[in-house]
């Protein structure tokens, strides 16, 4: 696995590897790796691109600083778990280099109502950094498909959303959730969970579990929305939301609007620590 922190270097190794035919599969992340970004390395390999994984803590995307302080990071952990995982291509650069001083770098898109709803009403600002570095790293990588886990749902919506409108020359692959044994999303977040906390945790996948069966019986939303947040608040958790929405708009449904693709959202905090969550309820897959 070779392992670059500057674009120049990077992108001649890229140059090299496009000079023998091959594509290129990019996974971003934060670091603080685990299973699941190990499984989209997997998947790119298995689709014969050549893997390529970045690791930076985007500033921009949070509006909590402590927060950002708080971001675990493991790079030497993350270093050996790719390596065993395959990957071919690690980017680790500094801050400075993906948001050089005097250049704007914000993302001529409109997302709408897409930047409003769930994460977007809790984490004003949230999305226009996510664009932010999805932009910058596309521009930079230029790989021919982008691989993304389902797990952070809305983010997907809006990158996918990104893409349209620029008519950026990129496929995105969203790729499953993937779950510890007791129905807890992977998330790097996890590991700041507390002892009692983690045990509490599970009980997001145990409520979208639940809306599912209950959305499938023909129950009314507002009752499965109800039910879903009082199950959180029961087991110390405290929700910031619980939608069910159209998959392709993500706004909230109505009762007349139960075909389709349906899809339950879930955000609440384990203690100090923010969670989310989803599940399809109804599948029809996303333009």
């Amino acid at each position: 696995m070779r392992i670059f922190t500057t674009i120049d270097e990077l992108q001649r190794w890229l140059h090299e590897q496009r000079q023998e035919n091959r594509t290129i599969g990019f996974v971003p992340t934060m670091g603080a790796l685990h299973e699941g970004h190990l499984s989209l390395v997997r998947r790119a390999e298995v689709a014969g691109d050549v893997s390529l994984v970045s690791i930076f803590v985007n500033p921009t995307q949070f509006n909590d600083i402590e927060d950002l302080l708080r971001y675990p990071r493991t790079p030497e952990e993350d270093r050996t778990l790719l390596q065993k995982a395959g990957c071919k291509g690690l980017f680790m650069p500094e801050v400075s280099e993906i948001y050089p001083p005097g250049q704007d770098l914000r993302v001529p898109v409109q997302l709408g109502h897409l930047a409003k709803v769930m994460e977007g009403k809790f984490r004003p600002g949230h999305f226009e950094g996510v664009m932010m570095v999805v932009k910058r790293l596309l521009d930079i990588v230029q790989p021919d498909r982008l691989y993304m886990g389902q797990k952070d749902f809305q983010q997907l919506a809006v990158v996918r959303e990104m893409l349209r409108q620029l008519g950026l020359p990129v496929e995105l692959i969203a790729c499953p959730t993937v779950r510890e044994a007791d129905g807890l999303a992977l998330s790097s977040r996890n590991r700041r969970l507390s002892p009692e906390k983690r045990a509490a945790a599970p009980v997001i996948f145990q409520a979208l579990l639940s809306a599912r069966q209950a959305f499938q019986d023909g129950e009314r939303l507002e009752v499965i929305r109800k039910r879903a947040l009082h199950c959180l608040q029961q087991a110390g958790l405290r929700p910031e939301y619980f939608e069910v929405v159209d998959g392709h708009t993500l706004l909230p449904l109505s009762e007349s609007e139960r075909s389709g693709y349906v899809v339950a959202c879930a955000a609440a905090w384990a203690g100090e620590v923010r969670l989310i969550d989803n599940l399809v309820l109804q599948e029809k897959h996303p333009r």
